[in-house]
């Protein structure tokens, strides 16, 4: 009976243990729909066109966003990200994992909008083995805001008034 104690004790502190573990290794979609209200599956490149019909889509940030990158020669299977907070139509932080190294979470990090069309088309995010904004853009599909987000319409008002504002 005591054996049966023990074992059983053991497994329970095994599997409390197990979300730290699991957490040190995750992918950036496993992570994303850990902290985010944005429940979808499939590789990051598939979100934006899997969040059709389900959530909206648009290109204004929102704290809560899940920011959706397009798949690249760096980027294969895409990347997505979640936003924590809006600086302002052009700067972001995001918490988000395995960007700077594999299986690691960051967690409010900047990432720049730097299109042309500041459509959130181009973007780069702070890597930290070099503790900079990366050198390269990203390319990104823009952001999927979890259910009773944002009427994307309104938000691009919105943030193009606080742009004005603020220039």
């Amino acid at each position: 009976m005591l054996r049966t104690a023990l074992t059983a004790l053991a497994a329970f502190a095994s599997l409390a243990a197990l979300p730290n573990v699991a957490h040190a290794r995750l992918q950036c979609v496993t992570y994303a729909r850990q902290v985010s209200e944005v429940q979808l599956s499939g590789n990051a490149r598939d979100w934006w066109g899997n969040a059709a019909g389900t959530y909206a889509r648009g290109q204004a940030p929102k704290a809560g966003a899940v920011l959706a990158f397009r798949a690249s020669r760096s980027m294969p299977y895409g990347h997505v990200a979640v936003v924590s907070k809006v600086v302002d139509a052009r700067h972001v932080m995001i918490n988000h994992a395995n960007w700077s190294r594999p299986g690691m979470v960051e967690r409010g990090v900047m990432a720049v909008d730097v299109s042309d069309a500041g459509d959130w088309s181009e973007v780069r995010v702070w890597y930290g083995p070099t503790q900079s904004l990366g050198l390269r853009p990203s390319p990104a599909f823009g952001f999927i805001y979890p259910h009773g987000g944002v009427d994307t319409q309104t938000a691009s008002v919105e943030l193009a008034m606080a742009d004005k504002a603020q220039g």
